[in-house]
């Protein structure tokens, strides 16, 4: 089901502990979320010309073939808004598996390749970053960028949209936003159908998008669904895609976030892991060893490269 809503959120009023509730909200007719591609292959569609990846302040590194860009929570949500204020743009906020997702997928790499800004949402790509030459890197954590950059959107005014997980995950995150962030326009609230449907940009979609004037739009759909989804989207809307993966569910207190300590020390698949083994064992298994050893080999042929340049 598809639900464009208009809400301005404001803070709780004093009396109790009622919700300020969102105000002035419109449901259009329902259309198709995830509608078939006539072409599998247009996972990655022509650019606009005038949208583009820009360097950040720290610069970017090739993680296994991924341009991964080094930045931190107050650029990255600066280069969002200017993407919402000038005719829109794609954020992939990328960890091990999209990095790997890619390795085995070329078309996925051009679509994690082409996006205007990509984050280190993971702790190992932060470190993948510094072990080639930034050692100022730090993590970009969808769940926390998501929330940075509604603060700063709600202070310019820009209205923001979620599209993915459920309705009820859906209502929880935006009733915490409403205690978060109060004056947040939320324009734009869609729980698609579940599909495993190639995906290619449907009108239907696209008018709804520009119907509700939205700004920004998150995407929670995992990966590679939601990167190809905004892939195929980024130049059929005038707003800022941002792919921010499980982070519908964390904020909306629906899954577990693991403990700092465990995220600092780069085991935040294991707590993951060990909270949905049936659907995650085989992922993980494929995945986390992979990207080990061969961040470990790029890392030693790096190293080696500027050995030999002394």
């Amino acid at each position: 089901m598809v639900v464009a809503e208009d809400r301005t959120l404001s803070a709780p009023e004093a009396k109790g502990d009622e919700r300020a509730r969102p105000q002035d909200a419109r449901r259009p007719a329902d259309v198709p979320a995830l509608p078939p591609a006539t072409n599998a292959s247009a996972a990655a569609p022509e650019r606009k010309p005038e949208r583009g990846a820009r360097p950040t302040r720290l610069g970017s590194r090739s993680v296994l073939g991924v341009r991964i860009d080094a930045t931190d929570y107050d650029e990255a949500a600066d280069r969002i808004l200017a993407m919402a204020e000038s005719g829109g743009g794609m954020t992939c906020v990328t960890s091990v598996h999209p990095v790997i997702e890619a390795r085995d997928d070329p078309t996925f790499a051009r679509v994690l390749n082409g996006a205007d800004l990509v984050t280190p949402d993971g702790v190992p790509i932060v470190w993948s970053l510094r072990a080639l030459g930034i050692p100022e890197a730090t993590r970009v954590y969808g769940p926390d960028l998501t929330p940075h950059v509604c603060l700063d959107a709600a202070e310019r005014g820009i209205p923001v949209g979620f599209y993915g997980g459920t309705p009820a995950v859906l209502d929880a995150l935006i009733a915490r936003l409403a205690d978060e962030v109060p004056g947040l326009q939320v324009a734009f609230a869609v729980a698609p159908p579940m599909s495993d449907a190639p995906i290619s940009a449907d009108e239907r979609v696209v008018q709804a998008i520009a119907d509700s004037g939205v700004g920004v739009l998150f995407v929670g759909l995992g990966c590679p669904k939601q990167e190809r989804f905004m892939a195929a989207y980024r130049d059929e809307v005038d707003c800022a895609l941002v792919g921010v993966g499980a982070a519908f569910d964390f904020l909306a207190g629906v899954k577990a976030q693991a403990p700092a300590w465990m995220q600092r020390a780069g085991l935040e698949w294991l707590f993951r892991l060990a909270s949905e083994p049936r659907r995650l064992f085989w992922r993980y298994a494929r995945i986390v060893p992979r990207f080990a050893i061969l961040m470990s080999l790029q890392v030693v042929a790096h190293w080696w490269r500027g050995r030999g340049a002394r």
